[in-house]
């Protein structure tokens, strides 16, 4: 019986690579891999052609599927390879570790004094040891790393482990660098200062080895993070493990396989184990030949395609500069680090910002996996996969944008699931605003599938076995713990967006019921725009917003109704939100165009501006409203005008009903000369400090005007400032009286001295 102990690091090309030769030479009967127990069922399916990796797979409590641990695997990960290397030879495979349904029910025990894990002893002595040696604890490899010269352990094994090409096996050294480590962390720490957690996995490790020697297995290759080989290696008693291993607490769990992604493999999950660059991991697994050229040719193509210049002599001088490096470093080929450096200096001219892209899309990389159809599945994951068939929506396909007419079906399809799935809080669609005016059936969305959704969709299962099923329970949950309108008013858009007929009466009867007891009038006028819009547009989705109907007409008799009190006495810093209001509704009713709404709409806004008690801002607002509706004249606008701009209110009041008034649209300056006599000469007897004082507010007021608007105003200042000129320069103007003066000449004479006759 020969056991061979591979101590590898998860996730890494040359443990990969040293894997595969290695279990070639040892040809196992049997191979023990490191992962849950209780996932055995799953593995057969890695074999599978349509499995891809970036794969994992995802344990998760039956009772709450939030409650999940991942297990991925890359292409480059060693347990990936030796997977497919005992299905592939029919060789066969069991898992090392704890069952995820042990380790689930352990993360639910209760906390100890303090807040401290149970599954750490607390020991205050050796806890107080543990503190001041944490940086022992946490990386036990720096020590190692340090002895060689380098600054972190990281680097230190991605060059003695994984940047190696050739394959060969390093275990024995491993075991021995490991042995030596674990030796010195618990003359350091102590027994007490060690992972309770992980004292239970070894024991587990051992259980398995043990059990494969009593079923008669000669040759057995057991493939585990290196930290571990020095626990397999001399096995104690068996009743030593037991005490680790009795009376484990359990929950019921379920299994499967779920896509995954580089970009996800930067964080630490199942095994604790995350790399900071897949994408050159992965290139480092699939190319043994010219690494350093044909990475630095995938960066230069990459830049090339964001509109950056690269040619192949800079190409060529980069890998120069690569290998020059780490020749002056005494390593043995170019690594992550120097190709990095020498791609900033000569590709980029010291240019950080295109590396960022870089970094994302090519050093982590954007790969995602694909599962084949017959993974086990929850009904709602099964319903979306067929949705996601049928529509021709790949999880797998990145990040993309989707431009959608919904004038056709498929595509109107499409934006359903898309908001069904935001529902249900699983955003792989961002986007989706309307369109206005003839634009409304176009919709635009960016369309980004991150491996994580495939947890929420189980988290979301409860709710349904379909994504209609599920998203309608949980818009009909969500209105029922609604606490305002606003959040009431974007559900029933949602619901109705998304077709979901079984949610809209509800939905709409619980807006109907917060609506009626509403304080708050600048709720009411917002929550407009949006039901307005899906009623006047709502056909050309083919969605049904009869009931919203029901819920505007009762919204407007209300502000109607309850606006000119809303308006009184109330200071200008309180006035903003209710003219926001105010304009909204008035978009909302022009959009709607019923005769009825905007008549009431329109009685109010007279009430508003007729009522001395109302606040100027709001008051001006009125009044303009009402003479873009022709509900005043000219001449009555210009009346009110010059009631406010007169000296009986004062230039504060007057300046906030003249930015109520003309904010947002200057025309009726421009084209009203009654007008804008009435603000010329308002401005024009304003003393000098109160100018001042008013100014901001002015400029805010004018800031406000279109540029062609501003343009007019400043080419007719002009225009009248040159006439006043003319009219000094020639001594006489249309209003001086010629009669009048002839009669006062012979007095200025006899004063001057001139005598009565020139």
């Amino acid at each position: 019986m020969v056991e061979h102990l591979l101590g590898i690091r998860h996730h890494g090309p040359g443990s990969a690579r040293s894997v595969s030769c290695a279990l070639d030479q040892i040809l196992p009967d049997v191979i023990l891999v490191e992962g849950p127990a209780d996932a055995e069922s799953l593995l057969p399916l890695a074999a599978h052609e349509d499995m891809q990796p970036p794969v994992a797979i995802l344990m998760s409590a039956v009772d709450d599927p939030s409650s999940a641990l991942y297990y991925p695997f890359a292409a480059f990960s060693p347990e990936w390879i030796a997977i497919r290397y005992a299905l592939k030879h029919k060789t066969p495979l069991r898992m090392l570790d704890l069952p995820a349904s042990t380790t689930l029910a352990l993360e639910l025990r209760p906390k100890g004094p303090g807040g401290t894990p149970p599954l750490f002893i607390p020991d205050t002595d050796a806890l107080e040891a543990a503190e001041e040696a944490s940086e022992l604890r946490t990386d036990p490899m720096l020590a190692l790393a340090r002895a060689a010269g380098y600054e972190d352990s990281e680097r230190w094994w991605e060059h003695m482990v994984e940047d190696r090409r050739d394959g060969a096996p390093l275990f024995e050294a491993v075991a021995e660098a490991m042995t030596a480590l674990r030796v010195g962390v618990e003359a350091e720490l102590g027994p007490a200062g060690q992972d309770r957690r992980e004292l239970m996995r070894e024991a587990h490790m051992r259980r398995v080895l043990r059990r494969a020697r009593k079923d008669g297995f000669e040759r057995i290759a057991v493939v585990c993070g290196a930290w571990h080989v020095p626990a397999l290696q001399a096995l104690p008693p068996e009743s030593h493990d037991r005490r680790w291993l009795t009376k484990l607490p359990k929950r019921k769990v379920s299994a499967t396989w779920i896509p995954w992604s580089h970009g996800r493999l930067t964080f630490a999950s199942g095994y604790g184990a995350g790399v900071n660059s897949p994408g050159w991991y992965h290139h480092l697994f699939t190319h043994q030949d010219n690494v350093a050229i044909r990475w630095l040719n995938r960066i230069a193509a990459h830049l090339r395609e964001q509109g950056i210049d690269v040619s192949s002599a800079q190409v060529i001088d980069a890998v120069r500069l690569a290998d020059a490096l780490a020749a002056m470093r005494d390593r043995p080929a170019a690594g992550l680090s120097e190709l990095h450096e020498a791609a900033e200096s000569v590709l980029l001219a010291a240019e950080t910002l295109p590396w960022t892209l870089i970094h994302s899309q090519v050093v982590v990389g954007e790969r995602i996996g694909q599962v084949p159809e017959e993974t086990p599945m929850v009904p709602l994951q099964r319903d979306l996969s067929q949705l996601q068939k049928k529509l021709r929506l790949r999880p797998d396909d990145g990040d993309r944008e989707l431009v959608l007419d919904l004038r056709k079906d498929i595509d109107l399809q499409r934006s359903f699931l898309l908001r069904r799935l935001q529902l249900l809080d699983i955003p792989w669609g961002q986007g989706g605003e309307r369109g206005e005016g003839t634009g409304t059936f176009k919709e635009t969305w960016e369309l980004g599938w991150d491996p994580e959704f495939a947890l929420q969709v189980i988290e979301a299962s409860p709710h349904g076995a379909t994504v209609e099923a599920a998203a309608t329970s949980l818009a009909l949950d969500r209105a029922r713990k609604a606490s305002s309108l606003p959040v009431l008013t974007e559900l029933v858009r949602s619901v109705v967006l998304a077709q979901l007929p079984q949610a809209i009466p509800g939905v709409v009867a619980r807006m109907q019921n917060e609506a009626a007891v509403a304080s708050d009038l600048t709720h009411l006028m917002r929550a407009l725009p949006d039901l307005v819009h899906l009623i006047r547009y709502g056909d050309v989705r083919g969605t049904q917003a009869e009931p919203v109907a029901k819920v505007v007409d009762g919204l407007v008799a209300r502000v109607c109704v309850g606006l000119p009190a809303a308006c009184t006495a109330i200071r200008e810093d309180a006035a903003q939100p209710l003219f926001e209001g105010v304009v909204a509704m008035q978009a909302a009713l022009s959009l709607l165009d019923h005769g009825e709404h905007m008549a009431l709409w329109h009685e109010a806004l007279l009430r508003v501006t007729d009522d001395p008690q109302t606040t100027p801002l709001l008051q001006g607002r009125a009044c303009r409203l009402a003479l873009d509706a022709n509900r005043l004249s000219t001449r009555e606008t210009a009346a009110r005008l010059s009631l406010h701009l007169s000296r009986v209110e004062s230039p504060q009041r007057a300046a906030a009903w003249l930015d109520g008034f003309l904010r947002g649209s200057g025309q009726v300056l421009v084209y009203d000369d009654s007008l804008w006599s009435l603000v010329d000469e308002w401005l024009d007897g304003l003393r000098d400090e109160v100018f001042l004082q008013l100014l901001p507010l002015l400029r805010r007021t004018f800031s406000s005007f279109t540029e062609p608007e501003r343009r007019a105003m400043g080419e007719r200042s002009r225009a009248e400032a040159r006439s006043a000129v003319r009219v000094t320069q020639d001594g006489e103007a249309d209003d001086v009286d010629s009669a009048l003066g002839k009669r006062a000449l012979p007095l200025v004479r006899r004063l001057l001295g001139l005598g009565e006759t020139a």
